[in-house]
């Protein structure tokens, strides 16, 4: 069934066939993903709000970078193949994600004024039109618009691997992290392949709502929704550095 398809790795169309039959504690909801959906932003934040004043309290910032960076993606790979276990671990990652991005914004936001407050703007901004442009069917999933946003995500995945791999050997690519005009067309072309993200997220979630998920795929797909929305931040704060320095 291509209905559940998504490039969101948490959020795969046999994750759906492999539990499809397991409906004990009720089946899954839009209402209820959007509630769950909340409920892990509002950890998020909460999270973000106190490591952000770590600096202010003196405190040192490496332990918030390193478990809420490693934690989190820990705990997202444990999610991604033990789904499940979502209800519990779900928001144990929103907190670890509010951690990382909380100091991480603070730090950005030392270097430019006002960049993280424009950055949330952008990211729920974007979040929005996606949801709009989707319920009025002005962008549909469909396969093909599918194999695009999936292979253009699997090449962005790719290049950052690469650029990872060489950056430990102090080699850097120059437009990943420059404020040249390829630089900045880069992230553009990244921020909207994080954006069109959203609207496969949503089809997956709406049509899985139709074919009677199983009631902790709310949390699960939440979690997923929550994968994109902090990569889209990301994105955008990284753009908007770029923008700044010229």
């Amino acid at each position: 069934m291509a209905l559940f398809e998504s490039n969101n790795p948490v959020l795969k169309e046999k994750t759906f066939q492999s539990v499809a039959a397991d409906h004990s504690n009720g089946v899954m909801t839009i209402n209820g993903t959007v509630a769950k959906m909340g409920f892990l932003l509002a950890m998020v934040m909460a999270a973000a709000i106190y490591s952000w004043g770590a600096g202010a309290r003196q405190q040192n910032i490496m332990p918030f970078l390193l478990v809420g960076g490693i934690g989190g993606f820990i705990l997202a790979i444990v999610i991604t193949f033990k789904k499940e276990w979502a209800p519990y671990l779900a928001p144990a990652y929103a907190l670890a994600e509010g951690l990382f991005l909380g100091v991480l914004s603070a730090m950005y936001s030392g270097l430019y004024d006002g960049i993280v407050l424009q950055a949330v703007g952008l990211t729920f901004g974007t979040f929005i039109a996606m949801l709009i442009l989707y319920r009025t069917r002005v962008i549909r999933a469909t396969e093909k618009f599918r194999a695009v946003i999936i292979t253009a995500t699997a090449g962005i995945a790719i290049f950052y691997l690469i650029a990872m791999v060489l950056r430990m050997f102090n080699i850097n690519m120059p437009f990943l992290h420059d404020s040249s005009m390829i630089g900045i067309i880069f992230s553009l072309v990244v921020v909207a392949v994080a954006a069109l993200n959203l609207i496969l997220d949503f089809d997956m979630i709406e049509n899985g709502a139709a074919q009677g998920a199983p009631k902790y795929f709310e949390w699960y797909a939440a979690f997923g929704l929550l994968v994109t929305l902090v990569w889209l931040y990301l994105e955008i704060l990284r753009l908007l550095s770029k923008l700044n320095r010229r």
